[in-house]
């Protein structure tokens, strides 16, 4: 039987996908939950298993490609007999126009769908260290251990299930400084999110066209682009804010040599408060006000290829300063190598976009899909401000400047939000580390 590999959904706004790497070459041995490509979707770089064992017939989309998700990347013979059959098909296909493949067949299962509800082709990891007697190893891992002359049969994984992953590698080949380790898997999925395997190095600039080329976009702009497009059909008003931050600027120096940053300040100032106004962390539905079930802070991050990412502080009211803080270090690392898992990236519920640290001092957020407000931070500076008794006096200010979805957060809405955070930083900063 041959069996076909299909682009996969791996965000619930990803519509196509670019192959990174074929892990498997044609005719090489595929077992039931091996790695057999790694697709960059929208925002993140995902290892794809396979449903089935057998042999890599064809390679359908080659590395370098992209391909709409539900489109047929790769074919599988379960016998090497059947891999000519294989070949035969695809060019078949190719010559007719790529005809659609039965509806059953092309359907992607959806990410909280058990395996067995569809006929996908990529599954979750199996929860064990050996699969049909062969060790589990991460694709980097083995390229790893391969330029390192490393053993993989000596080496115990420290990854999800066992699995043998490049910082075990490294231990061993003494390359592995500075690695970050990924986080446990939480739980299964119908593909594996590249952070549950070894850290990528950070991806290189993105290289400048010479004067008169054209610079394609990669697939981070693309997704850009699309919540750009979307975002005008949106009805928004801007209310800025001029906040005092000397207070927090103290606060900050104190907890500084901690390890908590500034933007793990701001985004705890700002969910506490959103925590006191549901409305301005809520977002649209054709039916009504959708109101979210956390406090989750979105921070807009550049990628140094190009574009924007947006890692999620999750329960940002609730979490300490310091897990905060260390949070946000490691969703940065992991988001500039592409190894953020979708709901890392997807689920924020308000933005916090911060131009302060470049000398910026007030600019427009554009507001991103699916939420009802962003706040821009505009940089804190000296500024001579009439005091309370009459005279004037130096202080530290910062402008914010709130963009809201006008459809379901109004002016006053708006305004008593800021009123809040500014008397949050201004007079309660202490309290953020509580």
């Amino acid at each position: 039987m041959i069996h076909e590999v299909f682009m996969p959904a791996l965000s619930s706004t990803m519509t196509e996908g670019k192959i990174v790497e074929w892990v498997k070459a044609p005719g090489d041995r595929v077992e039931k939950g091996e790695t057999v490509v790694v697709v960059e979707s929208d925002k993140a770089d995902m290892d794809v298993e396979s449903f089935y064992e057998g042999y890599l017939a064809i390679i359908v989309v080659p590395a370098g490609e992209s391909a709409p998700v539900g489109e047929a990347i790769a074919l599988i013979a379960e016998t090497e007999a059947e891999i000519e059959t294989a070949k035969q098909r695809a060019a078949s296909a190719s010559s007719a126009a790529a005809a659609p493949a039965a509806p059953a067949a092309i359907a992607t299962p959806p990410a909280a769908a058990a395996p067995a509800a569809a006929t996908p082709t990529l599954e979750a990891p199996a929860p064990v260290a050996v699969r049909n007697g062969r060790t589990v190893v991460s694709p980097r891992a083995r390229k790893l251990a391969k330029s390192l002359g490393v053993d993989l049969a000596s080496l115990s994984g420290s990854g999800p299930h066992g699995r043998i992953v490049a910082a075990d590698v490294e231990a061993v080949g003494g390359a592995g400084k500075g690695a970050i380790a990924p986080p446990a898997s939480q739980g299964l999925a119908p593909v594996s999110a590249s952070s549950a395997a070894p850290a990528r190095p950070p991806a290189a600039p993105m290289a400048i066209a010479a004067p008169g080329q054209l610079a394609p976009f990669n697939a981070i702009q693309q997704a850009v682009i699309r919540n750009m497009d979307a975002s005008l059909q949106v009805p928004v008003f801007r209310v800025a804010y001029t906040i005092t931050t000397d207070a927090l600027d103290a606060l900050y120096k104190q907890v500084k040599p901690k390890g908590v940053t500034m933007t793990a300040l701001l985004a705890k100032a700002v969910g506490v408060t959103l925590a006191k106004h549901p409305l301005v962390n809520a977002s649209f539905s054709p039916n009504g006000v959708q109101y979210s079930a956390a406090v989750n802070v979105a921070v807009a991050v550049a990628m140094e290829d190009g574009g924007l990412i947006t890692p999620v502080l999750a329960r940002a009211d609730v979490t300490d300063l310091y897990s905060l803080s260390r949070h946000w270090q490691d969703l940065v690392a992991r988001a500039r190598s592409k190894q953020l898992k979708p709901d890392e990236y997807s689920t924020g519920t308000f933005t916090l976009s911060n131009l302060g640290m470049f000398g910026v001092d007030r600019f427009d957020a554009i507001l991103p899909p699916g939420q009802g407000a962003i706040l821009a931070i505009g940089g804190s500076k000296p500024q001579m401000v009439a005091t309370a008794d009459g005279l004037f006096g130096v202080r530290r200010q910062m402008t914010v400047n709130i963009t809201a979805d006008h459809r379901i957060i109004y002016g006053a809405d708006a305004a008593a939000f800021l009123k809040d955070l500014a008397d949050l930083i201004e007079n309660k900063a202490q309290s953020l580390t509580l």
